[in-house]
């Protein structure tokens, strides 16, 4: 096949370090923004996005190109940096994340939950809500690694 081609969509779910309410309603929008933005540049498209005061939820396509680790880096590290600049001098992303596979079929699903977010999180913790997708895709994890 001379030429490769994919569609890989991807949940991506990561929180602020402690999980810090630092993100406020005020900034919430620009930076979803600026999260967009950072990832088009790289050739990704976000089919959805909310960014919460302690985590931020993220629906796009992989890159047949870019690693999910630099994917990752890139997002966290320049909006850290544009969070910084808006006068929230201490703030900081957790070290890891948490990424889902999804099915082409429940892209629209994945994108009304991730709209959802507000009315959602005023019945389930972000822990809960973490606890529920390791659950749901089989993931083994430890406590003590995992909220940082």
């Amino acid at each position: 096949m001379p030429q490769s081609l994919s569609q890989v969509y991807v949940h991506i779910i990561f929180r602020t370090k402690h999980g810090k309410n630092f993100v406020e309603e005020e900034i919430r929008e620009k930076l979803q923004g600026y999260i967009v933005g950072t990832i088009s540049k790289l050739g990704i498209f976000v089919h959805e996005i909310y960014v919460n005061p302690d985590h931020a939820h993220i629906l796009c396509s992989l890159s047949r190109t870019m690693t999910i680790a630099t994917l990752l880096q890139k997002i966290k590290t320049s909006s850290s940096k544009w969070i910084k600049e808006k006068g929230v001098s201490n703030f900081q992303w957790q070290d890891g994340y948490s990424i889902f596979s999804v099915s082409a079929s429940k892209v629209e699903v994945v994108k009304k939950y991730i709209l959802n977010q507000p009315v959602h999180h005023q019945k389930m913790s972000f822990k809960d809500e973490l606890r529920k997708f390791f659950k749901e895709y089989n993931i083994d994890f430890d406590e003590k690694y995992v909220w940082d």
